[in-house]
Protein backbone atom coordinates (compact mmCIF):
# COMPACT_ATOMS: atom_id res chain seq x y z
CA UNK A 1 0.00 0.00 0.00
CA UNK A 2 1.32 3.41 -0.95
CA UNK A 3 1.63 5.84 1.94
CA UNK A 4 0.74 9.41 1.06
CA UNK A 5 2.76 12.41 2.16
CA UNK A 6 -0.18 13.59 4.26
CA UNK A 7 -0.45 10.24 6.02
CA UNK A 8 3.27 10.28 6.82
CA UNK A 9 3.04 13.84 8.14
CA UNK A 10 0.07 13.03 10.37
CA UNK A 11 1.73 9.86 11.62
CA UNK A 12 5.00 11.66 12.41
CA UNK A 13 3.18 14.37 14.32
CA UNK A 14 1.24 11.85 16.40
CA UNK A 15 4.06 9.44 17.17
CA UNK A 16 6.86 11.91 17.84
CA UNK A 17 4.74 14.12 20.09
CA UNK A 18 4.41 11.44 22.79
CA UNK A 19 6.48 11.99 25.96
CA UNK A 20 9.35 9.70 26.97
CA UNK A 21 10.79 8.92 30.39
CA UNK A 22 14.45 8.41 31.34
CA UNK A 23 14.75 7.68 35.05
CA UNK A 24 13.32 10.75 36.80
CA UNK A 25 13.17 12.90 33.66
CA UNK A 26 10.08 13.25 31.49
CA UNK A 27 11.01 14.42 28.00
CA UNK A 28 8.03 16.22 26.42
CA UNK A 29 8.34 14.41 23.09
CA UNK A 30 10.45 11.86 21.22
CA UNK A 31 12.74 14.33 19.43
CA UNK A 32 16.29 14.86 20.67
CA UNK A 33 18.99 17.08 19.25
CA UNK A 34 22.08 14.99 18.54
CA UNK A 35 25.43 16.16 19.97
CA UNK A 36 27.49 17.92 17.30
CA UNK A 37 30.86 19.62 17.81
CA UNK A 38 30.59 23.26 16.77
CA UNK A 39 33.76 24.98 18.11
CA UNK A 40 32.12 28.33 18.84
CA UNK A 41 33.22 28.58 22.49
CA UNK A 42 36.54 30.50 22.64
CA UNK A 43 38.42 29.77 25.83
CA UNK A 44 36.11 26.81 26.34
CA UNK A 45 33.34 29.15 27.50
CA UNK A 46 29.85 28.79 25.98
CA UNK A 47 28.54 32.30 25.48
CA UNK A 48 25.18 33.89 24.82
CA UNK A 49 25.30 32.76 21.19
CA UNK A 50 25.61 29.14 22.31
CA UNK A 51 22.68 29.58 24.71
CA UNK A 52 20.60 31.06 21.89
CA UNK A 53 21.63 28.26 19.52
CA UNK A 54 20.31 25.56 21.83
CA UNK A 55 17.30 27.41 23.25
CA UNK A 56 16.06 28.32 19.77
CA UNK A 57 15.73 24.62 18.98
CA UNK A 58 14.11 23.88 22.31
CA UNK A 59 11.58 26.64 21.68
CA UNK A 60 10.75 25.00 18.35
CA UNK A 61 9.90 21.74 20.07
CA UNK A 62 13.06 19.65 20.48
CA UNK A 63 12.28 17.70 23.64
CA UNK A 64 15.82 16.78 24.69
CA UNK A 65 18.97 18.71 23.85
CA UNK A 66 22.18 16.68 24.03
CA UNK A 67 24.93 19.29 23.90
CA UNK A 68 28.03 19.09 21.80
CA UNK A 69 30.84 17.17 23.46
CA UNK A 70 32.32 19.17 26.33
CA UNK A 71 35.67 18.34 27.92
CA UNK A 72 35.84 17.00 31.46
CA UNK A 73 38.42 18.44 33.85
CA UNK A 74 41.48 16.49 32.79
CA UNK A 75 44.39 18.12 30.94
CA UNK A 76 44.51 15.43 28.25
CA UNK A 77 40.78 15.56 27.55
CA UNK A 78 40.73 17.91 24.55
CA UNK A 79 42.39 19.26 21.44
CA UNK A 80 40.94 22.74 20.90
CA UNK A 81 40.43 25.88 22.94
CA UNK A 82 37.23 26.56 20.98
CA UNK A 83 35.44 23.44 22.18
CA UNK A 84 33.50 24.08 25.40
CA UNK A 85 34.86 22.72 28.66
CA UNK A 86 32.83 21.44 31.58
CA UNK A 87 35.16 22.63 34.30
CA UNK A 88 36.27 26.03 35.52
CA UNK A 89 34.19 28.80 37.07
CA UNK A 90 33.66 30.82 33.90
CA UNK A 91 32.92 27.76 31.79
CA UNK A 92 30.35 26.36 34.22
CA UNK A 93 28.71 29.76 34.59
CA UNK A 94 28.30 29.82 30.82
CA UNK A 95 26.79 26.35 30.83
CA UNK A 96 24.37 27.31 33.61
CA UNK A 97 23.03 30.07 31.36
CA UNK A 98 22.63 27.57 28.52
CA UNK A 99 20.60 25.23 30.74
CA UNK A 100 18.46 28.11 32.00
CA UNK A 101 17.75 29.27 28.45
CA UNK A 102 16.71 25.81 27.29
CA UNK A 103 14.43 25.36 30.29
CA UNK A 104 12.85 28.77 29.69
CA UNK A 105 12.11 27.61 26.14
CA UNK A 106 10.37 24.47 27.38
CA UNK A 107 13.07 21.88 26.69
CA UNK A 108 15.29 19.55 28.66
CA UNK A 109 19.07 19.38 28.32
CA UNK A 110 22.01 17.14 29.17
CA UNK A 111 25.71 17.86 28.55
CA UNK A 112 27.76 15.27 26.71
CA UNK A 113 30.84 14.68 28.87
CA UNK A 114 33.91 13.92 26.76
CA UNK A 115 37.54 12.82 26.90
CA UNK A 116 39.15 12.27 23.51
CA UNK A 117 42.02 10.05 24.64
CA UNK A 118 44.48 9.06 21.91
CA UNK A 119 42.85 11.31 19.32
CA UNK A 120 44.84 14.13 20.88
CA UNK A 121 48.35 15.19 19.80
CA UNK A 122 50.71 16.67 22.36
CA UNK A 123 50.98 20.42 21.80
CA UNK A 124 47.28 20.97 21.17
CA UNK A 125 45.20 23.43 23.18
CA UNK A 126 43.96 23.99 25.77
CA UNK A 127 46.83 22.25 27.62
CA UNK A 128 49.68 21.86 25.11
CA UNK A 129 52.07 20.12 27.51
CA UNK A 130 49.64 17.33 28.35
CA UNK A 131 50.27 13.99 26.60
CA UNK A 132 47.61 11.95 24.87
CA UNK A 133 46.52 8.98 26.95
CA UNK A 134 44.67 5.77 26.20
CA UNK A 135 44.34 2.18 27.33
CA UNK A 136 47.42 1.08 25.39
CA UNK A 137 48.81 4.22 23.74
CA UNK A 138 47.36 3.05 20.41
CA UNK A 139 45.23 5.08 17.99
CA UNK A 140 42.16 3.78 16.19
CA UNK A 141 44.23 3.41 13.02
CA UNK A 142 46.62 1.08 14.86
CA UNK A 143 49.53 3.52 15.15
CA UNK A 144 51.12 4.38 18.48
CA UNK A 145 51.22 8.16 18.04
CA UNK A 146 52.78 10.31 20.76
CA UNK A 147 50.65 9.21 23.70
CA UNK A 148 51.05 6.76 26.53
CA UNK A 149 49.21 3.85 28.10
CA UNK A 150 47.27 4.89 31.18
CA UNK A 151 48.49 3.94 34.63
CA UNK A 152 46.15 3.11 37.49
CA UNK A 153 46.60 6.67 38.73
CA UNK A 154 45.64 8.01 35.29
CA UNK A 155 42.51 5.87 35.32
CA UNK A 156 41.52 7.13 38.76
CA UNK A 157 42.07 10.74 37.69
CA UNK A 158 39.88 10.41 34.61
CA UNK A 159 37.14 8.56 36.47
CA UNK A 160 37.16 11.35 39.04
CA UNK A 161 36.98 14.02 36.33
CA UNK A 162 33.84 12.49 34.83
CA UNK A 163 32.25 12.15 38.26
CA UNK A 164 33.01 15.77 39.13
CA UNK A 165 31.59 16.98 35.82
CA UNK A 166 28.39 15.05 36.40
CA UNK A 167 28.04 16.45 39.91
CA UNK A 168 28.59 19.96 38.53
CA UNK A 169 25.98 19.34 35.83
CA UNK A 170 23.33 18.55 38.41
CA UNK A 171 24.42 21.44 40.63
CA UNK A 172 24.09 24.06 37.88
CA UNK A 173 20.71 22.84 36.67
CA UNK A 174 21.09 20.28 33.90
CA UNK A 175 18.53 17.48 33.60
CA UNK A 176 21.01 14.60 33.32
CA UNK A 177 24.32 13.76 31.65
CA UNK A 178 25.46 11.81 28.63
CA UNK A 179 28.81 10.01 28.78
CA UNK A 180 30.57 9.93 25.40
CA UNK A 181 31.62 6.31 24.97
CA UNK A 182 31.54 6.28 21.16
CA UNK A 183 33.46 7.06 17.96
CA UNK A 184 36.94 5.99 19.04
CA UNK A 185 37.38 8.48 21.90
CA UNK A 186 38.81 7.50 25.29
CA UNK A 187 36.01 5.39 26.77
CA UNK A 188 35.50 3.68 23.43
CA UNK A 189 39.24 3.05 23.17
CA UNK A 190 38.90 0.85 26.24
CA UNK A 191 35.78 -0.88 24.90
CA UNK A 192 37.30 -1.79 21.53
CA UNK A 193 39.83 -4.60 21.21
CA UNK A 194 41.55 -2.72 18.39
CA UNK A 195 42.83 -0.05 20.79
CA UNK A 196 42.76 -1.94 24.09
CA UNK A 197 45.72 -4.31 24.28
CA UNK A 198 46.03 -4.32 28.05
CA UNK A 199 46.89 -7.48 29.96
CA UNK A 200 45.49 -6.29 33.30
CA UNK A 201 41.93 -6.15 34.64
CA UNK A 202 41.00 -3.48 32.05
CA UNK A 203 41.80 -5.55 28.97
CA UNK A 204 40.96 -8.92 27.46
CA UNK A 205 37.39 -10.10 26.98
CA UNK A 206 34.43 -7.72 26.43
CA UNK A 207 33.52 -7.61 30.12
CA UNK A 208 37.07 -6.67 31.13
CA UNK A 209 37.25 -4.02 28.42
CA UNK A 210 34.06 -2.51 29.86
CA UNK A 211 35.55 -2.14 33.35
CA UNK A 212 36.83 1.42 32.78
CA UNK A 213 33.47 2.61 31.43
CA UNK A 214 31.61 0.87 34.25
CA UNK A 215 33.84 2.54 36.84
CA UNK A 216 33.05 5.93 35.32
CA UNK A 217 29.32 5.20 35.38
CA UNK A 218 29.46 3.99 38.99
CA UNK A 219 31.46 7.04 40.09
CA UNK A 220 29.00 9.35 38.34
CA UNK A 221 26.07 7.53 39.91
CA UNK A 222 27.58 8.04 43.37
CA UNK A 223 27.91 11.80 42.85
CA UNK A 224 24.42 12.54 41.51
CA UNK A 225 20.94 11.98 42.89
CA UNK A 226 19.17 8.65 42.24
CA UNK A 227 16.65 10.15 39.80
CA UNK A 228 19.28 12.07 37.78
CA UNK A 229 19.52 10.39 34.35
CA UNK A 230 22.82 8.94 33.17
CA UNK A 231 22.87 8.26 29.42
CA UNK A 232 25.67 6.30 27.78
CA UNK A 233 26.52 6.86 24.11
CA UNK A 234 28.26 4.07 22.25
CA UNK A 235 28.95 3.03 18.67
CA UNK A 236 30.44 0.26 16.62
CA UNK A 237 32.23 2.64 14.20
CA UNK A 238 35.20 4.90 14.97
CA UNK A 239 36.31 8.18 13.43
CA UNK A 240 39.21 6.48 11.63
CA UNK A 241 37.65 3.02 11.32
CA UNK A 242 34.12 2.99 9.94
CA UNK A 243 34.14 -0.82 9.69
CA UNK A 244 35.17 -1.38 13.32
CA UNK A 245 32.86 -3.40 15.53
CA UNK A 246 32.69 -3.65 19.29
CA UNK A 247 30.43 -6.67 18.94
CA UNK A 248 29.87 -9.14 16.14
CA UNK A 249 26.84 -10.78 17.75
CA UNK A 250 24.02 -9.82 20.11
CA UNK A 251 25.69 -11.89 22.82
CA UNK A 252 28.91 -9.92 22.53
CA UNK A 253 26.98 -6.66 22.69
CA UNK A 254 25.12 -7.81 25.78
CA UNK A 255 28.44 -8.63 27.47
CA UNK A 256 29.46 -4.99 26.99
CA UNK A 257 26.18 -3.31 27.91
CA UNK A 258 25.18 -5.42 30.91
CA UNK A 259 27.97 -4.17 33.23
CA UNK A 260 27.02 -0.60 32.35
CA UNK A 261 23.43 -1.23 33.40
CA UNK A 262 24.66 -2.74 36.66
CA UNK A 263 26.84 0.33 37.22
CA UNK A 264 23.87 2.67 36.79
CA UNK A 265 23.21 3.60 33.14
CA UNK A 266 19.60 4.73 32.64
CA UNK A 267 19.50 4.89 28.83
CA UNK A 268 21.67 4.09 25.82
CA UNK A 269 22.32 6.41 22.88
CA UNK A 270 23.34 4.08 20.05
CA UNK A 271 25.28 6.03 17.42
CA UNK A 272 25.05 4.72 13.87
CA UNK A 273 25.78 6.40 10.56
CA UNK A 274 22.47 5.22 9.04
CA UNK A 275 19.74 4.32 11.52
CA UNK A 276 17.81 2.15 9.05
CA UNK A 277 20.53 -0.50 8.64
CA UNK A 278 20.13 -3.77 10.61
CA UNK A 279 22.94 -4.34 13.11
CA UNK A 280 23.18 -8.15 13.07
CA UNK A 281 22.16 -10.84 10.60
CA UNK A 282 18.76 -12.39 11.08
CA UNK A 283 17.02 -9.32 12.50
CA UNK A 284 15.89 -5.92 11.29
CA UNK A 285 16.77 -4.29 14.62
CA UNK A 286 19.26 -1.45 14.46
CA UNK A 287 21.85 -0.81 17.18
CA UNK A 288 19.44 1.15 19.37
CA UNK A 289 16.85 -1.59 18.99
CA UNK A 290 19.33 -4.19 20.18
CA UNK A 291 20.41 -2.01 23.10
CA UNK A 292 16.83 -1.72 24.32
CA UNK A 293 16.08 -5.41 23.75
CA UNK A 294 19.20 -6.62 25.55
CA UNK A 295 19.10 -4.24 28.53
CA UNK A 296 15.49 -3.18 28.99
CA UNK A 297 16.68 0.41 29.20
CA UNK A 298 15.31 3.25 27.05
CA UNK A 299 17.28 3.77 23.84
CA UNK A 300 17.96 6.71 21.55
CA UNK A 301 18.51 6.12 17.85
CA UNK A 302 20.50 8.40 15.56
CA UNK A 303 22.04 8.39 12.09
CA UNK A 304 20.95 10.48 9.10
CA UNK A 305 17.40 11.01 10.35
CA UNK A 306 15.41 12.83 7.69
CA UNK A 307 18.37 13.11 5.31
CA UNK A 308 20.54 10.91 3.13
CA UNK A 309 24.31 10.73 3.52
CA UNK A 310 25.73 11.14 7.02
CA UNK A 311 27.03 13.79 9.41
CA UNK A 312 30.72 13.11 8.78
CA UNK A 313 30.23 14.06 5.13
CA UNK A 314 29.17 17.52 6.27
CA UNK A 315 32.76 18.18 7.38
CA UNK A 316 33.82 17.39 3.81
CA UNK A 317 31.54 20.10 2.47
CA UNK A 318 28.76 17.80 1.29
CA UNK A 319 25.09 18.61 1.48
CA UNK A 320 22.24 16.12 1.76
CA UNK A 321 18.76 15.57 0.36
CA UNK A 322 15.58 14.81 2.26
CA UNK A 323 14.78 11.21 3.18
CA UNK A 324 11.39 9.77 4.11
CA UNK A 325 10.57 9.28 7.79
CA UNK A 326 8.41 6.20 7.15
CA UNK A 327 11.04 3.63 8.13
CA UNK A 328 11.82 5.57 11.30
CA UNK A 329 8.15 5.71 12.24
CA UNK A 330 7.72 1.98 11.56
CA UNK A 331 10.52 1.24 14.02
CA UNK A 332 9.18 3.66 16.60
CA UNK A 333 5.74 2.08 16.27
CA UNK A 334 7.31 -1.32 17.03
CA UNK A 335 8.83 0.23 20.18
CA UNK A 336 12.38 -0.56 19.04
CA UNK A 337 13.66 2.65 20.67
CA UNK A 338 12.31 5.58 22.64
CA UNK A 339 13.83 8.79 21.29
CA UNK A 340 15.10 9.94 17.92
CA UNK A 341 18.21 12.12 17.84
CA UNK A 342 18.36 14.49 14.88
CA UNK A 343 21.58 16.11 13.72
CA UNK A 344 22.07 17.92 10.42
CA UNK A 345 18.35 18.43 9.81
CA UNK A 346 18.07 20.43 13.06
CA UNK A 347 21.25 22.34 12.24
CA UNK A 348 19.82 23.31 8.86
CA UNK A 349 16.43 24.29 10.22
CA UNK A 350 16.01 25.27 13.89
CA UNK A 351 12.25 24.92 13.30
CA UNK A 352 12.56 21.28 12.17
CA UNK A 353 10.85 19.89 15.27
CA UNK A 354 7.99 22.38 15.08
CA UNK A 355 7.39 21.50 11.44
CA UNK A 356 7.45 17.75 12.06
CA UNK A 357 5.30 17.93 15.19
CA UNK A 358 2.91 20.21 13.31
CA UNK A 359 2.54 17.85 10.36
CA UNK A 360 4.35 20.24 8.00
CA UNK A 361 6.85 17.86 6.39
CA UNK A 362 6.40 19.68 3.09
CA UNK A 363 8.25 22.67 4.60
CA UNK A 364 11.45 20.73 5.41
CA UNK A 365 14.57 21.69 3.47
CA UNK A 366 17.67 19.77 2.27
CA UNK A 367 20.91 20.20 4.20
CA UNK A 368 23.47 22.76 3.02
CA UNK A 369 27.01 22.06 4.30
CA UNK A 370 27.59 25.82 4.65
CA UNK A 371 25.36 25.61 7.74
CA UNK A 372 28.35 24.34 9.73
CA UNK A 373 30.14 27.66 9.29
CA UNK A 374 27.71 29.58 11.49
CA UNK A 375 26.00 29.18 14.85
CA UNK A 376 22.41 30.15 14.25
Amino acid sequence: MTVTATETADRAAAMLSRPAVINGLTVPNRIAMAPMTRMFSPGGVPGEDVASYYSRRAAAGVGLIVTEGTYVGHESAGLSDRVPRFHGEEQLAGWAKVADAVHAAGGTIVPQLWHIGMVREQGQAPYPDAPAIGPSGVRTDGTEGTGKAMTRADIDDVVGAFAQAAADAERIGFDGVELHGAHGYLIDQFLWAGTNRRADAYGGDPVARTKFAAEIVAAVRERVSPAFPVIFRFSQWKQDAYDARLAGTPGELEAILAPLVTAGVDAFHASTRRYWLPEFEGSELNLAGWAKKLTGRPAITVGSVGLNGEFQEAFQGRGAELRSLDNLLDRLERDEFDLVAVGRAVLQDPEWAAKVLGGRLDELAPYDAATLKTLS
